[in-house]
């Protein structure tokens, strides 16, 4: 396959690069504890310091797959699938979703927001980051708003970043992992001065599952 062929099937969104795929719990945010399937899609440039998939970054490092198969692979396992990455909007994910859908999928994903949105989705679980801010059109539609808090000025961004959400869109405020220790107690605090926000925790990495 040519590399005018391969970048074809990628703005088409028939191939995707696939980081990893797997069946697991889900650790963190409104739908922890659901069994899920992950697909984690390789590329990101908004370039977050902290970020734990430092890995998932160069889409080039990971495998075109097809986005159909994929798909059907997924489903095989579960229901509801988590799209993530990386970014994963940084790809066309109209005939993935589709195919998802058409096998009975609850769609859930996982983005910046920095990207313009394609495909079906169920779940819109926004992280805004400093370093790539979201497109205006998502803060209408996501259904949580889930802050990465690593430092005291996080707070403040966090706040920013509420006021553009629509009503129904459910707060979290969680630690960067590293940072536990020191922010979930300014967390709590934060959130019993501010109810209308909760608490996420990776739940996933107590557990060592991925």
């Amino acid at each position: 396959m040519t590399k005018e062929q391969e970048e074809l099937l990628l703005k088409q969104g028939k191939m995707l690069p696939v980081m990893e795929h797997f069946y697991t719990i889900q650790g963190e945010g409104f739908h922890a504890g659901k069994a899920a399937y992950f697909i984690r899609l390789g590329g990101c440039d908004v370039g977050c310091h902290w970020c734990d998939v430092k890995e998932s970054w160069n889409p080039k490092l990971h495998p075109l797959m097809d986005a159909t198969e994929i798909a059907e692979t997924a489903a095989k396992y579960c229901k509801t699938i988590v799209l993530t990455g990386g970014e994963p909007l940084m790809w066309n994910l109209e005939i993935l979703t589709s195919r998802l859908k058409e096998l009975g999928c609850t769609i859930h994903i996982e983005t910046s927001g920095a990207y313009p949105m394609s495909g079906h989705l169920d779940w819109i679980t926004l992280s805004p980051k400093k370093t790539g801010l979201p497109l205006e059109d998502i803060y209408k539609v996501a259904s949580e708003l889930k802050m990465i808090i690593f430092n005291n000025n996080d707070f403040k961004f966090a706040q920013e970043q509420q006021a553009k959400t629509n009503d129904n869109c459910v707060l979290y405020l969680q630690s960067e992992w590293s940072k536990r220790d020191a922010m979930y107690p300014k967390i709590t605090d934060f959130i019993l001065e501010n109810p209308e926000w909760r608490s996420s925790i990776q739940t996933h990495k107590y557990l060592n599952i991925p």
